[in-house]
């Protein structure tokens, strides 16, 4: 018994999420039917992440096992070609010891979030960030995602339908960086509670277009509610862009 541990690329509009469900088509499901098409075993792909569907990967993470013996990269290129068409990619291949977890191993993920702000959509990225049209303060965005960051309980900032045990969480970062006609968020931590990442955008998003001020994302994380925090960005624009491990 090998466990195989994969890097994988992904544009989630063609899928209902990561997590293989009833009602469409996951990235999850994708990727089993092509390891089971390369090695003829059923196995069960495990995730580092589940992402939401709309929502894209540049580093997702997660690992299987199989009883025959491959090399890595016949892993990497055979899946790749057994993932045609789909808009998948596996980047990387490796062997990891039995203990390696995807999912409960990681240190910390770390997402992006794309902002096309400019007044002009994009002919090339539709699906792929969030336009919007009217200009954003960046650096007031900057300046009041500060209030978030470390450890708190982000009642306010998660969806009704999360499932976590507790809304408490430790956010690492969160940065606002304007980069040409982009302006880029992007948070790390160790784990994440449901849209949360989509909601900070949201709400920052009312301080960039001048609703709402820093002050007022203070009054929301201290109040614990769900309808005191911003909305939802869409799912278009996040990315997973990376997991990281503790060295082996």
């Amino acid at each position: 018994m090998t466990r195989f541990v994969i890097t994988i690329e992904y544009d989630g509009r063609a899928f209902v999420g990561w997590q293989r469900q009833a009602n469409g088509f996951a990235v999850q499901e994708a990727i089993e039917t092509a390891i089971q098409r390369l090695s003829g075993e059923e196995v069960t792909l495990y995730g580092a992440g589940r992402t939401d569907a709309g929502v894209h990967a540049l580093g997702q993470v997660a690992h299987f096992n199989l009883e025959r013996a491959f090399d890595v990269e016949t892993i990497r290129d055979g899946l790749n070609a057994h993932l045609r068409p789909h808009p998948i990619a596996i980047l990387n291949a490796k062997v990891a010891d039995s203990a390696f977890d995807a999912r409960r191993s990681a240190t910390q993920r770390v997402y992006r979030y794309r902002i096309l702000n400019r007044r002009s959509p994009s002919a090339l990225e539709e699906g792929r960030v969030w336009h919007v049209g009217m200009p954003l303060d960046a650096e007031a965005m900057a300046n009041a995602a500060t209030v978030l960051v470390g450890k708190h309980d982000f009642t306010s900032f998660r969806s009704t339908f999360c499932q976590a045990v507790s809304p408490v969480k430790t956010l690492d970062e969160l940065s606002v960086i304007r980069k040409g006609d982009e302006i880029h968020v992007e948070a790390s931590a160790r784990s994440f509670l449901h849209n949360q990442v989509r909601i900070f955008v949201g709400t920052l998003k009312l301080v960039g277009d001048g609703k709402w001020t820093k002050a007022d994302v203070e009054a929301a994380l201290a109040a614990r509610d769900r309808a005191k925090g911003g909305p939802t960005a869409p799912a278009e624009g996040l990315y997973l862009l990376t997991v990281r491990y503790e060295p082996v």
